[in-house]
């Protein structure tokens, strides 16, 4: 008996000639040029601010930031260097990396244990509870600043980091718990029946399962709560704390007189966040898009 082997049959793709090529790449131009546009757009505010902030006051009397282009001999650092000896604005940051980083530890660890128990664990009420969660995600932070302000001066809290890292630690623990939870439901069941049967407990699986499959999401959410945490002004305001945003809105006496205080504290307090957004991009990125490809 003699078994004839079938050959398979390869069709090939047919080359895109070169008219073809460049007409696919005449078409996606325009889309390209209105990005690059949108870019550039984008970018010149935060490039006029930086050279802003190089210029000496004496300069922007007179012309805009523009005439460095003519004049590239105009840009100097001395504003920074008086920057970072000026005990306000340093005092200011270190209040401000306190601030952003303690609440977002804080959040990040409460909203991941309460996004474990409401994705995974039974107890009575989960879904009614996991419901009002849900629903504290629209209630204005601003109604609750009075209250919250005679709350702390009665502890005798107010006007210190701790007040306001826990005012925000409040506001962001509904859209931590609500984003954790969502994500850690899609955590395939049998990984975590596996890891009971080898008699794993339930903070173990956390630690070692549930943290590293849910890191794209964590860091996202870190990194949205740095940043409102970073970028505030009205809560720190309220209850007396000097975060570098209200540092820098009390140098506002005269905007000509203080230009060369405001411009570089200002480029400051937008590169560290900035710093911080693209060094966990990839993750940022890989947050955003779990659960979308099943």
């Amino acid at each position: 008996m003699v078994a004839h082997a079938e050959e398979a049959v390869v069709v090939r793709r047919p080359h895109d000639s070169a008219a073809a090529r460049i007409l696919r790449v005449l078409a996606k131009t325009p889309l390209q040029i209105v990005l690059v546009v949108l870019g550039l757009l984008w970018l010149v505010p935060t490039i006029g601010l930086f050279i802003t902030s190089i210029l000496p006051q004496s300069a922007l009397a007179s012309k805009g930031w523009w005439q460095i282009f003519s004049r590239p001999s105009l840009a100097t650092f001395a504003n920074y260097s008086a920057l970072f000896h000026n005990a306000g604005l340093t005092g200011a940051l270190k209040t401000t990396a306190y601030i952003a980083v303690g609440n977002t530890a804080l959040v990040v660890v409460a909203g991941a244990l309460a996004g474990y128990a409401f994705a995974w664990l039974e107890f009575p009420g989960r879904d009614w509870v996991f419901l009002g969660v849900v629903g504290l995600l629209v209630v204005p932070l601003q109604m609750a600043l009075i209250p919250m302000f005679r709350i702390y001066s009665t502890f005798g809290i107010s006007g210190t980091v701790l007040s306001v890292i826990l005012f925000h630690a409040a506001f962001g623990l509904p859209f931590a718990v609500f984003l954790l939870r969502n994500f850690f439901v899609g955590i395939p069941k049998d990984i975590l029946e596996s890891a009971r049967i080898d008699g794993a407990s339930e903070i173990r699986i956390f630690l070692r399962l549930i943290l590293p499959l849910g890191l794209p999401a964590i860091a996202s959410l870190a990194i949205f709560q740095f940043l409102w945490t970073w970028n505030d002004l009205i809560v720190s305001l309220t209850f007396g704390v000097t975060p570098i945003t209200v540092w820098i809105f009390g140098q506002l006496r005269e905007f000509a007189s203080s230009i060369n205080v405001i411009a570089p504290a200002s480029f400051i307090s937008l590169v560290i966040p900035l710093a911080v957004f693209f060094a966990f991009q990839r993750y940022f990125v890989q947050g955003l898009l779990a659960g979308s490809v099943k």
